[in-house]
Order: structure tokens, then sequence, then C-alpha cells
């Protein structure tokens, strides 16, 4: 004799056949798919354990992956603009309006998840302008320095 149920395993309905048990195996059609399961010792010929509804459950989604970060806003078109490379607060600008800078040189300090990071010049030229002050909160892609 078999026995028809439905079941709901994370919110997907599956429609469960069972057959006879002969001594430890029994019959279990899934969705129409067919499994021979064994029972677990003890277990009565009429309870079903959890391994053939799980060996017929659809895999988990796939984890979605954060979307890339969007290109850093120039705020001028030749490229003479330095934005922040992440969020966070600004804790000391090492450097002035008018003063020459060489590549690697550290412009200031942005402290981002609880640690200080030198934020160095990326080439050489003279500053422009400081677009940022100390203990000011800045996004990622924030104007930061402007070269000249």
């Amino acid at each position: 004799m078999k026995r028809t149920m439905k079941i709901t395993v994370n919110g997907k309905p599956y429609e469960v056949e069972l057959g006879e048990a002969n001594g430890g195996e029994m019959d279990v059609t899934v969705n129409g798919k067919a499994y021979q399961v064994t029972l677990e010792e003890g277990q009565a010929p009429v309870v079903v354990p959890a391994a053939p509804v799980k060996a017929a459950a659809p895999a988990p989604a796939p984890v979605a992956r954060p979307a890339p970060r969007p290109a850093a806003p120039a705020a001028a078109a030749s490229g003479n603009a330095f934005n922040a490379p992440m969020p966070g607060v600004i804790m000391d600008i090492a450097v002035e309006v008018g003063q020459k800078v060489s590549v690697g040189q550290q412009l200031c300090a942005l402290e981002a998840m609880k640690m200080k990071n030198a934020i160095r010049s990326p080439r050489e030229g003279v500053i422009a302008a400081v677009a940022v002050s100390e203990g000011q909160r800045v996004n990622y892609g924030d104007l930061l320095f402007q070269f000249e």
C-alpha cells in the first residue's frame, strides 16, 4: 500500500509517495523522482527519516555578491582630482595648498574601520586645493585634493 502526502521544505512544495517497507528499505518518490532509502534502525515502517526529503530538496541559492563599487567621481576632466579611496574620517592633513608633492608622499590619514590609513599621492604635482578638513567624514569617491 502506497501513501501520498504533500510537504513543504523551505517554502517549496513536494509531493511524496511512500512505498512499502521491505526490511530496512523503502521506495520513496519525490515529485516523480524515485529513491530507494534505508530506514534507520528502530524506525517504524510508516516513519520516513528526513534524509529522503533533504536529498530531494533543491540546492541552496547562491549567495549574492555585493555590487562592484562605482567609479569615483572626478572633479575635473583633466584627472587632477584625488578622491577618497574608501569611506572614513580624515584624521590629519599632511599637505597644504601650493605645496609640491611627489609620488607616494602622504597627503592625509584616514581612519576606516578603526584603522589609520595613510593616503598617499598617486603622482607628482602641486596641491591646488584641499577639499576636506580634519575630523570630516568622507564617503568613497568624495573629493579630497585637487592638483594644479
